[in-house]
């Protein structure tokens, strides 16, 4: 089966890195693409000749914010999944980033299982699935 193809929108080149590694090796996810600023994401996410099932979006950027990636999704007409990965997951910024269209929000550095653990049950219920070899 396939794999999930996921777009990851952070700024530090460690937790990008890191996390695609995670992700590629925990979970039935290929990650497409990656931006570090609010401009490359949208103009990204903007192209017909991109696609992808999922979008992880750290809320401080380089420039702009992950705020506004939320907001040009919602314009979109594309099915994808969005998740938040923040230091910043506050309950009022959580209800911020349910409002502009996330559908999951995970504080960075206390809930990375739980957002692995939704990206595979996310995976799960599209069909996809790990390759037998590993």
């Amino acid at each position: 089966m396939t794999r999930l193809r996921a777009y990851v929108v952070e700024d530090s080149s460690i937790i990008r890195d890191n996390l695609t590694e995670t992700l590629e090796e925990n979970v039935p996810v290929d990650v497409v693409g990656t931006a570090e600023d609010e401009a490359a994401a949208v103009a990204w996410l903007r192209d017909p000749a991109h696609g992808c099932d999922l979008v992880i979006i750290d809320i401080f950027l380089r420039a702009g914010n992950g705020l506004g990636v939320l907001k040009s999704l919602a314009q979109l007409d594309r099915q994808t999944q969005r998740v938040v990965l923040s230091n910043h997951a506050t309950p009022e910024m959580r209800a911020k980033c349910v409002e502009l269209g996330a559908d999951k929000v995970f504080d960075k550095s206390n809930e990375i299982d739980e957002m692995l653990g939704y990206v595979n049950r996310l995976a799960q219920a599209n069909g996809h699935s790990m390759p037998s070899s590993l």
